[in-house]
This record gives C-alpha cells, structure tokens and sequence, in this order.
C-alpha cells in the first residue's frame, strides 16, 4: 500500500464529510463507528441449511430495506475509510464484485468522490476484458473486468459483503493489479472468520462485522 511519501499525485474530489484535523476527530469517529456497528450487526439474519444442507446463510438484505440502516452502512464504511487513509490516498476506484458488491459499491463511491468498476462472471461484460479464475466448493470460476476500466496509478478498494474462502476477492485484487491500479486494499461487510479468507489476500483487509465461527460456510 502507497505511503505519504507516494508520487501518486492528490486528487481534488468533492469531499462534504472532510476535516482539516483528523486526529483530533478520530476518538469521535471511533465511538461512531462502534455505535453503528451494533446497530447493524443486530440487523442480519440467518438461515440454515441454505441454499443446501450444512450451509448457514447470512443475509444482509436487511441493511437495505430499511433507509436508515442503508445509510449508516455507507456512513460506517466511509468513516473506515476517511479515518485510514490520507486525503491524498483514497480511492480513486471502488471495484465491486457480482452481485452483491453491487449493492454498496456505487454508493460508497459516490460518497468518497471515486468511481465505481464492475467485477462480473465470465461472458458479462462487453468489449476487451481481463479474466482470472478462481475456485469454489463446486468448481473453477471466473471473473472478468473490461480492459480500460482502470487507470495506470489508479488507487483501488476492492469491496464485496462477505469474506469467505477468499478466492473470489483474491481474482478480482489480481484483474485491478493486472490493468495497473495500486490495489490499497479489500474491505467487507462480513467476515466468516474461521475460514480464514485474508490469507489469501496480498493487500490489507478490513471487514466491518465478524460471524460464523462454526463450521458452517456460506455461498
């Protein structure tokens, strides 16, 4: 990850939620941000044996069916990011992967003042692309980005909901690095802590909620 002493030049982005003292607003954004995080955490549910038996599903769908919760989603994630990273180090890209990257991806780009890249199955996405492949439980997969969706230089946050195995996130940090973006890192709602997906992450990993520590996966 690029440090202050980067040549990446800084970007002059709209930024309504900026300070010009951010250490001495970290302790209220800490205590912000624990606070958002319980609320959100009681807000997921469960369901096992879904989609097969032995699978225990974590829904986040309720994070966006209610308006309240949808924005102090984004809003925790944007402190994450406002309060680990320099204003002149933030993403220039948030790449989201299918299906469910989607569903924050945009909006906490648009927060951040970045853009957002789709990561889609093979065969989705129009004109040159770049493919890695990855396994799953059941097989080899693969994800494609187009060929000039990212910049050379580019910083780039790559986001999904949950964490698992992290196979597909790891396909995904290797198409931003192929087209030449500085991958700054992987951040998530979820993290299914026991399987140890960061490990296959050659960037730092944030994840806002941790669940699951049986033997229990989700798909």
């Amino acid at each position: 990850m690029p440090d202050s002493t980067s040549s990446h030049p800084p970007t002059n982005r709209p930024d309504a939620t900026e300070t010009s003292g951010q250490s001495a607003h970290q302790p209220t954004s800490s205590s912000e941000l624990a606070s958002l995080k319980i609320r959100l955490h009681k807000s997921l549910r469960q369901f096992p044996d879904f989609p097969s038996p032995g699978i225990l599903f974590e829904d986040i769908l309720p994070l966006f069916s209610d308006p309240t919760l949808h924005q102090d989603l984004i809003h925790a994630l944007e402190l994450h990011i406002k309060t680990k990273y320099s204003p002149g180090q933030r993403p220039d890209v948030i790449v989201g992967l299918e299906a469910r990257g989607w569903l924050f991806g945009p909006s906490l780009a648009l927060r951040l003042g970045a853009g957002f890249v789709p990561v889609r199955k093979r065969g989705k996405l129009p004109g040159p692309t770049e493919t890695a492949s990855y396994e799953k439980e059941y097989g080899q997969d693969f994800f494609q980005i187009q060929a000039d969706a990212i910049k050379q230089g580019q910083l780039v946050l790559v986001v999904d909901d949950i964490i698992a195995t992290g196979g597909s996130a790891a396909a995904a940090g290797s198409l931003v690095e192929r087209l030449g973006g500085i991958l700054l890192g992987y951040v998530f709602v979820l993290e299914l802590d026991f399987l140890k997906g960061r490990e296959k992450l050659n960037a730092p990993v944030y994840t806002l909620l941790s669940s699951q520590e049986d033997s229990s996966v989700k798909t």
